[in-house]
């Protein structure tokens, strides 16, 4: 099966970036919020950084049917997950596939809880970084994009090559899900706590608390019946060293609203009450967020 139509739920930063490159050689919708809809309308969807181009996929606010063949990629924060499917349940066909390219852990458990035996859930992984910096414009660094092995799958990873987005099937999703999951972890809530871009929270000063976030991270997982490589706060090192963005929940802190630290640092808290691991340093963390949600008035807030 090829897919005719390709959804995405959730147009924000790293949304948009797949809907635009998608857009040149296949059927996209964007869906979004009202602004962002309305700009891209009016004057295309200016995608800067690693390319400088504008598109113009089609948008809106609201979507009202779902065609057979269809792909959607759920895109919105983690905490909109349930929202956003339910959204769509009913507009759903046996042979849509939805793939999921969010932060966090437990996305899909969530949405094959609601979308049960409707519609096809798989799991990716993206390493691509976006900021928004306003209505209709997007900035982004290229980064590598990790599916699940599934024969829909293989298409997909077809189509996302074809249109730039490099891609590939992953060996061990839930280890690449994890990996993912360690690196939110250390970078997501240091850069909007300290107010840094993400190179800089390599600093000397800051080893000991983005090392124990690792080994904290490290045990959970392995609780889990996940083994981390041991290496892998070098591995962040050399892939944080040259990220010159700010990371998404310092973006989320700075305009106003609520963060994914429930499905990052929280779910290492989380775990590691059930395993009886103590977690101090994402505690802490988590502490930290949610102080400054609560200091902003955002906490719970979409």
């Amino acid at each position: 099966m090829t897919f005719e139509h390709i959804f995405i739920l959730g147009a924000g930063a790293i949304g948009s970036v797949y809907g635009a490159l998608l857009s040149e050689k296949n059927n996209v919708m964007l869906i979004g919020n009202e602004a962002h809809v309305e700009a891209i309308k009016a004057n295309g969807l200016s995608i800067v950084g690693d390319m400088k181009r504008v598109f113009h996929p089609e948008a809106t606010a609201q979507v009202n049917s779902i065609p057979k063949r269809s792909l959607v990629l759920l895109t919105t924060k983690a905490y909109d997950s349930a929202k956003a499917v339910r959204g769509v349940k009913r507009l759903l066909k046996k042979d849509t596939v939805i793939l999921i390219l969010q932060n966090g852990l437990g996305n899909e458990d969530i949405v094959r809880r609601i979308v049960s035996c409707q519609a096809k859930v798989l799991r990716g992984i993206t390493k691509m970084a976006a900021e928004f910096s306003r209505p209709g414009r997007i900035r982004f660094w290229r980064g590598k994009t990790v599916i699940e092995p599934d024969d829909d799958s293989t298409k997909i990873v077809s189509i996302f090559n074809a249109s730039g987005l490099e891609s590939r099937l992953s060996r061990d999703i839930d280890a690449d899900v994890w990996n993912k999951l360690v690196v939110n972890c250390v970078v997501n809530p240091l850069t909007a706590i300290l107010h840094i871009r993400n190179c800089e929270i390599w600093e000397h000063s800051l080893r000991n608390v983005t090392n124990g976030v690792v080994r904290e991270c490290v045990e959970v997982a392995g609780a889990e019946g996940i083994s981390l490589p041991r290496s892998l706060t070098r591995r962040i090192d050399r892939r944080v060293a040259g990220s010159a963005n700010f990371s998404s929940m310092h973006q989320d802190i700075a305009k106003g609203k609520r963060t994914e630290i429930d499905f990052l640092n929280g779910m290492i808290v989380e775990l590691g009450k059930k395993h009886h691991i103590a977690t101090p340093v994402n505690e802490t963390l988590v502490s930290l967020i949610k102080f400054l949600e609560g200091r902003y008035g955002i906490s719970g807030k979409d």
